[in-house]
C-alpha cells in the first residue's frame, strides 16, 4: 500500500429474518403442540463495514444482494469516510469481483482499496461475529 491507511473497514452482508424457522421440538409423544405460522418469509437485507479503529458499524438495507447493490454500497462508503485512505477487507463473493464494479474501483484506486481473505475463512473478518 502506497500510503497510511485511514480507515481499515471490515464488509459483509447479512440476512435478518423477522420468522422463526421450528426444526425440533420436544413434546410428549401426542401432545405436541400447534406452533403458528403465518406464511411470510420476510426480512432485511444488509450490506455493512465495521470500522476496525472506532468499531463503527455502518450498513444500508438492500432488496437484495447482487454487483448493483454492491456498487451502490461502495458508492456509498467514501461518503462516509470523506478523507484519507480506504482499506475494505471482504470474503470472495461473486459480486464483490463482478465487471460492472471494476470502473468505479479503477477511478478510486487512490482512495479505496479491497483486500479480499482467503476462502473459507469467516473468522478473519471482524465483522462476521456482529451478523450471528
Amino acid at each position: 500500500m502506497d500510503e497510511e491507511i485511514a480507515h481499515l473497514l471490515f464488509q459483509d452482508e447479512c440476512m435478518i429474518r423477522d420468522y422463526q424457522a421450528v426444526q425440533y421440538t420436544w413434546f410428549l409423544r401426542g401432545k405436541q403442540r400447534i406452533i403458528p405460522t403465518y406464511g411470510k418469509h420476510h426480512g432485511v437485507k444488509l450490506i455493512g463495514v465495521l470500522n476496525y479503529e472506532t468499531g463503527r458499524v455502518h450498513c444500508v438495507e438492500e432488496e437484495q444482494y447482487d454487483a448493483e447493490a454492491f456498487l451502490r454500497f461502495l458508492q456509498h462508503v467514501p461518503k462516509q469516510y470523506p478523507t484519507g485512505k480506504i482499506v475494505m477487507v471482504l470474503d470472495n463473493a461473486r459480486i464483490h469481483h463482478a465487471r460492472l464494479i471494476q470502473p468505479f474501483l479503477e477511478e478510486n484506486q487512490n482512495r479505496l482499496e479491497l483486500v479480499f481473505l482467503p476462502p473459507y475463512s469467516p473468522e478473519m473478518n471482524l465483522i462476521e461475529g456482529l451478523w450471528k
